[in-house]
C-alpha cells in the first residue's frame, strides 16, 4: 500500500497531468507547472521525470502528437497547420519533424493511411507488417524505465529527533535478484560553509577524466595555501538541471571548503553553500552509478519521506580516495535541500 508521503506525490502530479490536459493546445510553462504541483520549479522537473518515467518535455511532446494523431483522422478536411496549433505547436514546420520522427511518416501520410485502413486503431498497408500503434511506439522517445525501490525507516538504540531510511532497489520478479545500489539517508541540520572552486560550463555526465582535472586544478590551489585537512569538505555543485538546460550550458563547480575570509582569484571563485535542513544520502558507486544514486532519492526516497526538495542547488559530498577503495568505489553523499512536505 502506498504511504502517506508518496501518495500526496502522486496526488500533485496527478493534478499536473490533468492541468496539461486542460491546456494541451496553450504554451505551458515549467514554472507555471511547477505551481500547480506545489514543488519548486528548481526540483521540479527532477520529480516529474522521476515518477512518470517520462521528461515533462516528453510527456508533453507526446501528448500533443498523439491528440493531432487523433485528429488529422477524425476531421479529414481541417488543415494540416490547423491541427498543429491546436494541439500546441509553434508551427506547420516543427510539427511536421516532431509526427515524422515519432511516427514514421509525415501528417497527410498518416491520414491517408488511417482512413484505408479505418482508423487511428486499425492495421497500416506496409510490407513489413508493422501496424500504426507498434510504428508509434517505436518512434517514441521515452525516459528510462523507471526502477522500483525499498525504502525502509531505521531507528538506532536512541530516541532520534528525526528518522533515517535505507535505500535499495526492489525486487521486480521472481527471476530477478535483489541488487544494485543502496543509499542510507538522514535529514540533518547543516551549517552554511564557503565554498573555493573552479567552475565548468558545457557536458559533463560520465567524463570521469573531466572531474579529475577539475579536483587536480582546486587541489593544486588549495594545498600551498594550507587549506586541506581532516575537516575539508570535498563538493560537486550542480547549477543547473540535465533535463532542461543545454548540455553545452550545464554548470559545474567542483571545489573544497575554505574559511569564509579565503581570498581568491583567478579561475578560482567562492560561493556560500547555504545552511538549513538537508537530506543527506549515502553511497559505495561505481562510475556508472551515478545517475541511478541520484534516482534512488528523487524516486526512491523523497516519495516516501514526507519532505519535498526545498529552493536551492543540490551537491555531492566526497569522502575517500577511490583508488584506495577494495572495489575502487567512491564514497558520497548525495545532498538534497528539503522542507516539509
Amino acid at each position: 500500500m502506498q504511504t502517506p508521503p508518496r501518495a500526496e506525490y502522486i496526488a500533485r502530479i496527478n493534478r499536473v497531468m490533468d492541468y496539461i490536459d486542460e491546456h494541451l493546445g496553450e504554451p505551458l510553462t515549467l514554472a507555471e507547472l511547477a505551481d500547480v504541483a506545489a514543488f519548486s520549479p528548481f526540483h521540479f522537473h527532477r520529480i516529474f521525470a522521476a515518477l512518470v518515467g517520462e521528461t515533462l518535455g516528453q510527456y508533453v511532446r507526446r501528448l500533443r502528437l498523439e491528440r493531432a494523431a487523433q485528429q488529422l483522422v477524425a476531421a479529414p478536411h481541417k488543415p494540416i497547420t490547423a491541427v498543429a496549433l491546436d494541439c500546441g505547436f509553434s508551427g506547420p514546420a516543427p510539427f511536421a519533424r516532431a509526427f515524422k520522427e515519432n511516427f514514421g511518416m509525415s501528417a497527410s501520410e498518416w491520414r491517408r493511411t488511417m482512413r484505408r485502413s479505418g482508423g487511428a486503431d486499425g492495421a497500416m498497408d506496409r510490407s513489413d507488417g508493422e501496424t500504426a500503434e507498434q510504428v508509434s511506439k517505436d518512434r517514441q522517445t521515452l525516459g528510462k524505465p523507471r526502477k522500483a525501490w525499498q525504502v525502509v525507516p531505521v531507528y538506532g538504540g536512541a530516541v532520534q529527533q528525526r528518522p533515517a531510511w535505507r535505500v535499495t532497489m526492489a525486487q521486480q520478479d521472481d527471476s530477478e535478484a535483489r541488487g544494485g545500489i543502496e543509499a542510507q539517508v538522514e535529514v540533518k541540520e547543516v551549517p552554511p560553509f564557503t565554498l573555493a572552486y573552479v567552475r565548468h560550463t558545457g557536458p559533463y555526465a560520465g567524463d570521469s577524466e573531466l572531474f579529475g582535472r577539475l579536483f587536480a586544478r582546486i587541489m593544486q590551489w588549495a594545498g600551498p595555501r594550507g587549506l586541506l585537512g581532516p575537516e575539508t569538505k570535498v563538493v560537486s555543485v550542480y547549477h543547473d538541471n540535465p533535463g532542461l538546460t543545454e548540455p553545452d550550458k550545464l554548470r559545474v563547480s567542483v571545489g573544497v571548503s575554505v574559511p569564509e575570509d579565503t581570498a581568491v582569484d583567478g579561475e578560482i571563485g567562492t560561493m556560500v553553500i547555504p545552511g538549513g535542513t538537508w537530506a543527506v544520502a549515502g553511497f559505495e558507486l561505481a562510475g556508472d552509478e551515478y545517475a541511478a544514486a541520484w534516482d534512488a532519492v528523487f524516486s526512491g526516497w523523497l516519495p516516501d519521506s514526507g519532505y519535498q526538495p526545498a529552493d536551492g542547488v543540490c551537491y555531492e559530498q566526497f569522502h575517500n580516495d577511490p583508488e584506495q577503495h577494495p572495489e575502487h568505489k567512491c564514497v558520497v553523499s548525495i545532498c538534497v535541500p528539503v522542507k516539509p512536505l
